[in-house]
């Protein structure tokens, strides 16, 4: 019977969140990060989960990149990203021998590292896990899905760029989502105008509110826009602290109240 089942190590996860693109080069792993980060920022123990085989870019972001990762009695130990020990990640970064490398795995063998690395992660209490999957709707999709699908309800963030032929990418990906059931909680338009780095004027550098459109002609929330801000971007490629770095940011105004709506649209017991 289904109830008999061992819970395992999301057993103390209230909330997982598949964070989407329909094709790569969106920043999907940058908002999934970010998101993170605004949801720390409003009170809540947050995991990370990056399953991008491809580019597993989150440890870079987070200045954790080659960090030794432990094994307990229950799996593999995430590493704390912060003093407080409030915000976890897991990579499949740090299982790399270089993740530098491409993984030129076929995929049965990426689909069963997948199923074993979501259910071997000992996140321990959280209020929200991120999982930042990879771009498209591959087998590797199907593997994060159905890796997780036993232990509660799963939802989903799209995330795309205003530009046509990504929202054409995006609506074939809100399709997917339909089809195997997943609970879409919003759209998230990234790169949706330039801050610019000495005035701080934000300017529409494609065309404007793709996200938006989308989002009403599929019947799902738009969270928000988020700009793209250079400083953010320099101090990424610097190595400087996202945790500190990010408030500081005119995108974190909109990924504050992006992370506000996702917290307003979970149930209760996250309030």
């Amino acid at each position: 019977m289904e109830g008999d089942t061992e819970p395992g190590n999301l057993a103390g996860v209230r909330h997982i969140i598949l964070v989407l693109s329909g094709k790569g080069g969106v920043g999907k792993s940058t908002i999934s990060t970010e998101l993170a980060l605004a949801l720390h920022h409003e009170g809540k123990k947050v995991g990370i989960l990056d399953v991008d085989l491809c580019g597993p870019s989150i440890p870079r972001m987070l200045q954790a990149q080659g960090k030794a990762v432990h094994q307990c009695d229950r799996g593999w130990v995430p590493v704390f990203v912060d003093r407080e020990q409030s915000i976890s990640l897991m990579s499949v970064g740090f299982l790399l021998e270089n993740p530098d490398e491409a993984v030129v795995w076929r995929g049965p063998k990426k689909n069963a590292l997948i199923k074993q690395f979501v259910s071997d992660v000992a996140w321990g209490e959280l209020d929200c896990l991120v999982v930042d999957t990879p771009p498209g709707t591959s087998d590797e999709h199907m593997a994060v899905v159905e890796a997780l699908r036993p232990y509660r309800p799963l939802r989903a963030l799209v995330i795309t760029t205003p530009q046509a032929v990504s929202v054409g990418d995006v609506r074939r990906e809100l399709t997917f989502c339909k089809k195997i059931g997943l609970q879409v909680m919003g759209v998230v338009e990234n790169m949706s105008g330039f801050v610019c780095p000495h005035c701080a004027e934000c300017t529409s550098i494609f065309s404007r509110g793709g996200g938006e459109e989308l989002a009403r002609l599929a019947g799902v929330p738009f969270l928000g826009s988020v700009p793209l801000d250079p400083e953010l971007t320099r101090s990424l490629e610097e190595g400087h602290d996202l945790t500190q770095e990010l408030p500081k940011s005119p995108a974190f105004p909109a990924l504050t109240s992006i992370a506000r709506k996702i917290l307003d649209s979970l149930p209760t017991m996250l309030s």
